[in-house]
């Protein structure tokens, strides 16, 4: 372990939040160690604003609870306290340990066929606790006492040297959670950061895992990835590791190099749209992206559709519509409400493109038009180039045999 004082540091006590101050001192006072950990001291070094402020104790989920009359316990396999203030939810966990070595086959699973590693959690001492979090560059401890930080894994070098590094062996943690592959991704993308060698050589080769992740889980980590101002270089990344047919799977999987590169030139726009919105601090609209994302696999099986059954493209695509959207619901758990937007962005864009010149004043004050006319325009620009222009969207018939069709 390495201690960094005050004077060889940059953290101010001024940028961290005067709730997050309150409970670690209320902690201390109590008797217990207490710290602020994770991406708020990350961010801190780096001269960030922290998104937020998450702490960590010795002190067990029930004896907060009996220091904060404003805590709720949230969690099941390990229980995290939530202290809850007029604007702001301060996390605090307790310091996670190490499995027992007598309780090591019980604990230490392996779910058949998958070769994912399930851990149960339980309480330990910082040390313990350094050990079992992901990434380096999220393991320092600030100290609100004596303003120090301890390091207990190369966080500080590191964050130097802008290298994305997994605790431990990068497999095994993977293993244990495939959404660290996301989360490597993500903060590379993030902060700008290299991922280091051995993290980057094992999400390729495992990177299926992430097929097992709960859908809930992976829609708020798609969000996150995509849509907090570095989708784009997120996206890229995605991309290099080969992970776009493996998370975006109905989408990408079935179609040939062709199709592929209209559906990706369209998701690269949107998202350097909404990189651009949120840099400028305005509001980015979630059904926006979904909708660009599953937009030409319900096009193309609308098509299809249309020339199997010889029914007309209105019959066709509410047909299509549906059989997208359950399989997106299904697959990346897209709440009702998005699902909802989604139907009426897309039926906004086919009737502009059928009705061009004569767009009604009812269509344009829908409150999914802006975003309808949007996508609209983004999509023309881009049906426009000559490589897409090959692909002749209204004569296109290259599928694999029942590919989105129900029989």
């Amino acid at each position: 372990m390495i201690i960094i004082p005050k004077r060889k540091h940059n953290i101010s006590r001024n940028k961290i939040s005067k709730n997050a101050i309150k409970i670690l001192f209320r902690l201390h006072k109590s008797g217990y160690e207490a710290y602020l950990v994770g991406g708020g001291v990350r961010d801190l070094i780096l001269g960030n604003k922290p998104k937020d402020f998450d702490l960590t104790t010795n002190a067990t989920p029930s004896e907060i609870q009996k220091l904060f009359k404003n805590c709720r316990l949230i969690g099941r396999r390990f229980q995290i306290a939530h202290i809850m203030f007029k604007k702001e939810t301060i996390e605090v966990s307790t310091f996670r340990g190490h499995n027992n070595k007598k309780n090591s086959q019980k604990i230490f699973k392996k779910k058949k066929n998958l070769g994912i590693l399930l851990r149960d959690n339980i309480f330990g001492k910082i040390e313990e606790d350094a050990e079992r979090r992901d990434l380096t560059i999220n393991t320092l401890y600030f100290n609100i006492i004596d303003l120090s930080i301890r390091d207990y894994v190369g966080g500080i070098k590191d964050i130097k040297k802008k290298i994305i590094r997994l605790i431990g062996d990068p497999e095994t943690r993977y293993r244990e959670d495939p959404v660290r592959i996301l989360r490597v991704i993500r903060f590379s993308a993030q902060l700008k950061m290299k991922i280091e060698k051995y993290t980057a050589l094992a999400i390729p080769k495992l990177s299926k895992l992430i097929s097992h992740v709960p859908s809930a889980r992976l829609y708020n980590e798609l969000n996150k990835l995509l849509q907090t101002g570095f989708g784009y270089k997120a996206y890229k990344k995605l991309n290099k590791f080969n992970l776009l047919e493996t998370i975006f799977s109905f989408p990408f999987i079935h179609y040939n190099k062709k199709i592929k590169l209209l559906i990706s030139s369209l998701i690269v726009k949107v998202l350097k749209k909404n990189d651009l919105r949120f840099k400028k601090k305005q509001k980015i609209n979630i059904e926006f992206l979904w909708s660009a994302i599953l937009w030409y696999p319900y096009f193309f099986q609308t098509i299809q559709i249309k020339k199997k059954k010889k029914i007309n493209y209105k019959d066709a695509s509410n047909i299509s519509l549906k059989i997208i959207l359950k399989k997106a619901s299904l697959l990346l758990s897209i709440p009702k409400q998005i699902i909802e937007s989604i139907k009426e962005i897309w039926k906004i864009i086919n009737f502009i493109t059928y009705n061009s010149k004569k767009i009604s004043l009812t269509t344009k004050k829908n409150i999914k038009f802006f975003e309808a006319y949007n996508l609209y325009v983004i999509k023309k620009k881009i049906e426009k180039n000559k490589n897409i222009k090959q692909i002749k969207l209204k004569k296109y018939n290259n599928f694999k045999k029942n590919n989105f069709i129900t029989k």
